[in-house]
């Protein structure tokens, strides 16, 4: 074992003491995005999900989801599907310097309309009750106008990431376990400890927000695995964590 991985595991066990010290739990929940078919890297955190009885929300892109997707997460308990755009698709301007964003503002509302209406529709009719109805936009990015026709859509929750917006229905994700700049891998584990550290010294002030921990199956080296296998051996077990259903989450 490292001294880092060490430290980690300390550290996450000492916020938890505090907390179930008090008679207090920090509510969890897990957002992992861009699923569009059942996958070797899928199954490795679906059998985590099941494994520790943590729900796992996917965030499925729905032009391109497909029917074994649906038949594959059909009889599985710890996994529910939220609404990832519809194609993930950038139409922002990145020879501006614009950030990438499937509905930012270049979009044309009426047409940016008609496709969350559609990938509402796909969602609902491949996953039935596994879908809730939540937005994840693409990048994490959404334009202030599309989020005010998200109902119109169907779709009465959002998901970003961080503290970009907030309000009744918003369930936020905090702490993404991939460093994206460069190469693709685990942040590592004095980083995943520093980023986890803020979010519980926040929540011992706070009104209990769920603390979301974000990954992407699809793009998992071995470090995002084991982070998510030492991760969940203490935080889905002890008593000053909770995992609430996470449709019940953005019921709130």
């Amino acid at each position: 074992m490292t001294i880092e991985l060490a430290a980690f595991r300390d550290s996450l066990r000492a916020h938890l003491d505090w907390f179930a010290e008090r008679d207090r739990k920090v509510r969890f929940w897990w957002r992992d995005d861009d699923a569009i078919e059942p996958t070797p890297a899928l199954e490795a955190i679906l059998g985590l999900a099941r494994a520790h009885k943590v729900q796992v929300a996917l965030a499925v892109i729905p032009r391109n989801a497909t029917q074994a997707l649906a038949k594959r997460l059909a009889e599985d308990p710890h996994a529910v599907v939220l609404q990832h755009g519809w194609q993930h698709l950038n139409h922002q301007l990145k020879d501006l310097g614009e950030k990438a964003a499937e509905f930012g503002t270049r979009r044309d509302e009426t047409e940016a309309l008609a496709e969350l209406k559609a990938g509402y529709e796909r969602l609902g009719q491949l996953f039935g009750p596994r879908f809730v109805p939540a937005m994840v936009p693409p990048w994490n990015r959404i334009a202030p106008g599309i989020i005010r026709l998200l109902p119109e859509a169907g779709l009465t929750g959002l998901s970003t990431f961080t503290w970009h917006y907030h309000g009744p229905h918003v369930v936020q994700a905090h702490v993404d376990i991939i460093k994206w700049k460069k190469d693709r891998r685990f942040i590592g584990w004095k980083s995943a400890r520093k980023r986890l550290d803020l979010q519980f010294l926040r929540r011992r002030n706070t009104d209990g927000e769920p603390l979301g921990i974000l990954t992407h199956h699809l793009v998992h080296d071995e470090g995002c695995q084991a982070f998510l296998e030492d991760f969940l051996a203490i935080a889905a077990h002890h008593p000053g964590a909770d995992w609430p259903d996470v449709p019940a989450l953005f019921s709130e």
